[in-house]
């Protein structure tokens, strides 16, 4: 059979151009996203009355630093997951946290501290609980999410795990901080003169004894999203207590279909009522914003069960909410301009 060379140049040239054409269209379905990170560094009895000017600007210092460093790795093009860990660890390396350095004393005098991380596009998630001598605990929950096959890792095991990937260990005292071990002798006397001592009960110690958790949430140009958050606990805790943070669902979520959240606060009430998750599936199945379903959990759900605190949450598009139902939360936000929004007390909105 004979072939028209003519015809078959200008079929092959058509072709072409119908698949330049499909390229360019796919390339423009696939424009870069708007970034843009959110942080807190806490939630509890933060009043102008508690802080001298002094001190409300070291934390709104390090807030901002935590902030930009998230920021400057979306900036690059780097991924969220990326993004959250660089944010968190500012704030775990400094001791106006509860976190890292900084973190408060267990019943014991030691420190317990808890991390996890959720990626929005993969579901992927890692947790630690109750580690010692691990420096950054959100370093070691990237490692636990992507290079073992489980989600969370807790005490000795997930030191050896973290050992065997090569992060820096140091010495428990090493998180110490002098105010943080006087608020622990505080705390210790007014649970021994409590009527139950070996129950710890929570209303014999006041917020600042509770609260205080670090976390960050972030979407990069690719629009995916991812959430993370770091703790040192509750003061004077017993028996290898451990609260919501490092629980996928209670004090993190992230799913690229609806928002990602870190939280802080009354541990035990975000495990119960799964805070972050609620969030996220009020905005999935109800087609909420996050600032409706933040408000709806946080003012609703949680402060009508007796818990407090607050969350942060990001989604796809950049949609950033910060509801608290304490008197005050560290906390702040950067988007696509790149400029730094820092706010502490209640006021502040």
């Amino acid at each position: 059979m004979k072939i028209n060379t003519t015809k078959s140049k200008l079929l092959l040239s058509v072709l072409a151009t119908a698949m330049l054409g499909s390229t360019a269209v796919s390339a423009d379905d696939h424009k870069p996203n708007d970034i843009a990170i959110a942080i807190h560094g806490g939630a509890g009895t933060i009043t102008r009355a508690n802080l001298t000017a002094e001190q409300e600007q070291a934390y709104k210092d390090k807030l901002q630093e935590a902030l930009q460093a998230g920021y400057a790795v979306l900036d690059d093009g780097g991924d969220s997951t990326s993004a959250v860990i660089a944010a968190i660890q500012i704030m775990e390396a400094s001791p106006l946290f509860n976190s890292g350095v900084g973190a408060v004393y267990t019943w014991d005098g030691e420190h317990e501290l808890d991390a996890s991380l959720m990626e929005g596009k993969t579901g992927n998630a890692g947790a630690v609980a109750g580690v010692k001598t691990v420096k950054s605990p959100i370093a070691l929950t990237r490692e636990v999410m992507e290079k073992s096959v489980h989600v969370m890792l807790s005490g000795e095991g997930a030191e050896s795990f973290a050992q065997k990937q090569g992060l820096e260990l140091v010495d428990n005292s090493y998180f110490n901080t002098d105010h943080r071990y006087q608020q622990l002798l505080r705390a210790k006397e007014k649970i021994k003169a409590s009527e139950q001592p070996e129950q710890q009960a929570w209303e014999y110690l006041d917020l600042d004894y509770k609260y205080g958790t670090v976390g960050a949430v972030a979407v990069d140009k690719e629009g995916n999203i991812s959430a993370g958050t770091s703790t040192g606990g509750m003061t004077a805790k017993r028996y290898g207590r451990i609260g919501d943070s490092p629980i996928i669902g209670a004090g993190t979520w992230a799913d690229n279909d609806s928002c990602a959240v870190s939280a802080t606060g009354h541990g035990e009430y975000f495990i119960r009522y799964h805070v972050a998750a609620d969030i996220c599936s009020r905005v999935k199945y109800q087609n909420k914003s996050v600032a409706e379903a933040g408000d709806e959990v946080i003012h609703g759900v949680l402060q009508e069960a007796g818990g407090a605190g607050g969350v942060i949450i990001i989604d796809a598009d950049g949609n950033i909410a910060m509801p608290f139902n304490t008197e005050g939360m560290y906390r702040g936000y950067m988007k696509a301009d790149g400029k730094a929004h820092i706010a502490i007390y209640r006021e502040d909105d």
